[in-house]
């Protein structure tokens, strides 16, 4: 009912009979560069994701993001619970699959450093980049393929989770969006319009946070009472 979601300071706050029923949180790559954070968890941050790592657009490539290890011991450090993602190129079953062992690979090894992790999530998305070799997965392709992985990681003892927009997430049958939690991107709007239950709501990527040096992802994670 999204007549229970306020903004409160910019961030939505999902509010039930005066109990909060909301998380606020970030999730952060490479690409946000060294972050400051116990000035993050100071700016009300209580989860945070942490990209794994990548398969290459075009070569298909894995590789671990840079800042991942850090990333991961320094959320863990501020005492912000820690979760993970890994953005996926895969085009078929066997390429996701070997993604997920990928991932699970490097959180065994920010696992030996002290980090818990409480989901791993499977990021596919279309890219803009000349020669892209997944841009144009089937839908039925696309679903299979998130299957893999989650069940892989699912098989290892881990909680899965899938990322997506709108377009993305409706390329999953109906069972499978009943089956694994989703984590929705959409911007520049006052509340999701999508008509199928998600846990995570991703409602910007140009947000400014304390001790991230430039724009980064904001979420509103949704819990039940």
């Amino acid at each position: 009912n999204w007549n229970d979601l306020i903004w409160d300071g910019g961030r939505p706050v999902y509010r039930v009979n005066d109990q909060i029923l909301s998380r606020w949180g970030v999730d952060v790559s490479e690409h946000q560069l060294e972050v400051d954070w116990d000035s993050v968890a100071e700016a009300g941050a209580t989860f945070a994701f942490v990209r794994i790592g990548n398969r290459g657009a075009t070569k298909g490539t894995l590789g671990v993001d840079e800042y991942f290890m850090r990333n991961a011991t320094g959320a863990m450090a501020a005492g912000i619970p820690v979760s993970a993602y890994f953005f996926s190129q895969s085009i078929n079953e066997f390429e996701a699959r070997e993604e997920a062992a990928f991932a699970l690979d490097q959180v065994h090894q920010a696992e030996a450093q002290g980090v818990s992790f409480n989901m791993i999530a499977y990021d596919h998305e279309v890219v803009d980049i000349n020669g892209a070799r997944a841009n144009n997965l089937s839908p039925e392709q696309f679903a299979a393929n998130a299957r893999a992985f989650c069940e892989a990681v699912e098989e290892a003892g881990y909680a899965p989770m899938i990322y997506g927009n709108q377009q993305d997430l409706l390329r999953l049958t109906v069972a499978e969006r009943r089956q694994y939690p989703l984590w929705l991107a959409e911007y520049g709007i006052d509340e999701p319009t999508v008509d199928f239950n998600f846990a995570i709501w991703q409602y910007t990527n140009e947000g400014e946070v304390l001790g991230i040096s430039v724009p980064t992802d904001l979420n509103v994670w949704f819990e039940t009472a």
